[in-house]
This record gives structure tokens, C-alpha cells and sequence, in this order.
């Protein structure tokens, strides 16, 4: 079986009924990428479910000065190929705090991420908190690393926030 959110990757298994405290279907993976770890600027964000919801959304008003060599040759190439999904950065606030606020809160949605740049860059582009009922989690230290590289082996995309965040998720649900 294949689940179609993650680009024909194998479906992890889940429980029949799944408890609600137990995590399942409400865990969104976060990944960012931004112009340089100096100058820090936000570029493109992304948020998996394990539930098949995304958001993914690129600033088109971002300084390309501030962009790391990196950046530029590993990063921009791979933007501008989500139709729709470029904007400057108010309409990218808009578009994240809809999305999020669809995201039922009584679910109790967890935030996952891996690095507290991306953290801080979603805090940042909301211009405040995460609607109520939100909980975060570090998965930097419980991700599979095999199942990681796994799904860029078949899958490709890494450093681009969309992939990443379902690189993470795949990694995390296996």
C-alpha cells in the first residue's frame, strides 16, 4: 500500500482506533529554509501531518543578498515549483494562520520540529502564538536516520522544506 501524501512511501502501520493520547494523526512536521544562518530570513515553510494535511508556502519578498552561497546554488534552484504557493510575506502570515486555525485544536495538535531556527522563523512569521491547543516536540534525537535517507533516496528534494518536512515525518511514523 501506498500513501499518496508522501510520494508513493511505504504507509507506516497505524492502530485500528487510534487513542488520542497516544499521538496519532495529530503530529505536524515543521521544516524551514531561510537565506543564511547570520542574516536569517525566511524563504519557504512547510508543515506536514501525519494525517496527509500540508501547508506549504515561499516568500517571494526576501532579500537574495542575504543568501549563502549554499543558498543560492542548493536552495533557490528548487523554489517556484509549488503553483500558487509563492507570496510575499504578509500573504504567506495570512495563508499559515488559516491553515493552522483549520487544524482542530481539541485534537491536541503537536508541532514537531527538529531545529530551533525553524521554530523561531514559524514563531516569527505568525507574529504570535500558535492557536490555542497547540503542544510542540523536539524529534531531533528520535527520528530514524534510515528511514530518513530512505525516503530522499526515492523521493530526492532535500533542502527544500516541503520534502524535508516529509522526509521528517516519514522518519518519525515508521
Amino acid at each position: 500500500m501506498t500513501d499518496t501524501h508522501f510520494h508513493g512511501a511505504m504507509r507506516w502501520p497505524l492502530p485500528a482506533e487510534p487513542e488520542p493520547q497516544a499521538g496519532w494523526n495529530n503530529r505536524y512536521f515543521l521544516d524551514t529554509e531561510f537565506t543564511d544562518f547570520r542574516q536569517c530570513q525566511l524563504l519557504s515553510l512547510a508543515l506536514v501531518g501525519e494525517n496527509g494535511y500540508e501547508f506549504y508556502g515561499e516568500r517571494t519578498d526576501f532579500d537574495p543578498a542575504w543568501c549563502s552561497d549554499f543558498v543560492r546554488a542548493v536552495v533557490l534552484p528548487q523554489l517556484g515549483q509549488s503553483e500558487g504557493r509563492a507570496m510575499p510575506f504578509a500573504a504567506l502570515r495570512e495563508a499559515l494562520r488559516a491553515w493552522l486555525v483549520a487544524v482542530p485544536g481539541d485534537s491536541g495538535p503537536v508541532l514537531c520540529y527538529d531545529y530551533e531556527t525553524d521554530l523561531a522563523l514559524l514563531r516569527f512569521l505568525l507574529g504570535g502564538p500558535l492557536p490555542r491547543g497547540w503542544r510542540f516536540e523536539n524529534i531531533a534525537g528520535t527520528r530514524n536516520p534510515e528511514r530518513r535517507a530512505a525516503y530522499y533516496a526515492r523521493h530526492g528534494g532535500e533542502h527544500h522544506a516541503l520534502h524535508d518536512a516529509r522526509a521528517n515525518a516519514y522518519a518519525c511514523t515508521g
